[in-house]
């Protein structure tokens, strides 16, 4: 497929390639605000029990049957911390809530993935004050039993068995599992123990390898944020802090990257289009980008539609930071701002 077919005429790809000591970097890429939105918002489809609200909402997944929803929630709140609420919620295809489970099980529930057997993966972006709770990645079976856990618990550190604020989590189909880790690196002044990493494990949670480090250079982070992989097994992770998807093999070579679908939280990857959430771009962020999700193919590179953030605040974090999308192509969309999901259907 042409790389311009879906070109609007104000966007270019930035691929970075490495050719021996140099890099090859395309013409720099011009904000997507203006494309076309096929899609109308539904809101408030997800139904919780009474007296419960909504706490910020990074994560959403699809179940495996492609049509029950999967949402992890801040318990009302943006933490979990002195909760008895469970963070973790499955949702029917009517919005209603159907099972619920991790219960003081976490601080700040960050990412999720739903793996090909069904099972259940969350990551916990922060820790406890004891030390007791936080900074791992836990496996569950989708009833909501304990079946791996990964880092310690409450322990930040870069070790082979430690993380310090993982993001997202993903698995390979051979059961591999790539952990982003490194949340504070997208900061002006990243704090010295700062993590910027891809951690990759075997099925059974075994260390094999890890990559990257805190720069803005090919296989460096500033926050890999989110993770995805392509129908070639490429991992596509969403570098929020440099503002960028760089995309490598799953021995952590560096592929390439692209700045055209803008300051990525989230990226969902289905039939080879790449769905990505913006929630983040500013004045100083990301200057002339709007907030929203960039929806566009793989094999191109660049957004095709855009799903405009609902709530156009002037700073602050707003619209989608998770997203995800159903066998039936409905988009959903996790915010932390406003603390909601939405969905989006064509």
């Amino acid at each position: 497929m042409s790389r311009s077919r879906f070109l609007p005429a104000a966007i270019l790809t930035v691929n970075v390639i490495w050719l021996g000591a140099r890099v090859a970097t395309q013409a720099r890429v011009e904000p997507a605000n203006s494309l076309p939105n096929p899609y109308k918002t539904v809101e408030n489809y997800f139904k919780l029990p009474e007296g419960r609200i909504w706490g910020s909402t990074s994560a959403v997944d699809v179940d495996k049957d492609g049509k029950s929803i999967w949402v992890a929630e801040r318990c009302g709140a943006n933490t979990c911390a002195g909760s008895n609420l469970a963070p973790i919620l499955k949702f029917d295809p009517s919005g209603k809530l159907v099972t619920s489970f991790g219960a003081g099980m976490f601080i700040f529930p960050h990412g999720i993935h739903v793996d090909r057997d069904g099972n259940i993966w969350m990551t916990d972006g922060q820790g406890n004050k004891e030390g007791t709770i936080g900074h791992q990645v836990i496996k569950f079976s989708p009833g909501g039993k304990v079946l791996m856990r990964l880092g310690k618990a409450g322990i930040p550190g870069n070790g082979h068995d430690t993380f310090n604020e993982p993001n997202d989590v993903v698995t390979a189909a051979n059961g591999d599992i790539f952990v982003g880790d490194g949340h504070s690196g997208q900061n002006p002044n990243p704090p010295a123990n700062a993590n910027a990493r891809i951690v990759k494990f075997n099925k059974d949670g075994k260390f094999l390898k890890e990559w990257g480090s805190l720069g803005a250079g090919p296989g460096q982070f500033r926050t890999p944020h989110a993770l995805a992989f392509d129908s070639k097994g490429r991992l596509f992770v969403a570098d929020r802090g440099n503002v960028r998807i760089q995309i490598f093999d799953q021995e952590g070579k560096f592929l390439q990257e692209t700045k055209a679908f803008s300051r990525l939280s989230g990226i969902f990857i289905k039939d080879d289009i790449l769905y990505g959430a913006d929630s983040e771009s500013s004045a100083t962020s990301n200057p002339g980008w709007k907030r929203g999700l960039r929806i566009g193919p793989i094999s191109a590179l660049v957004p095709k539609y855009f799903i405009p953030d609902p709530q156009a605040q002037p700073s602050g974090t707003s619209a989608a930071e998770g997203v995800a999308v159903d066998a039936a192509g409905n988009v959903y969309g996790a915010e932390v701002g406003p603390r909601a999901v939405k969905k989006y259907v064509k």
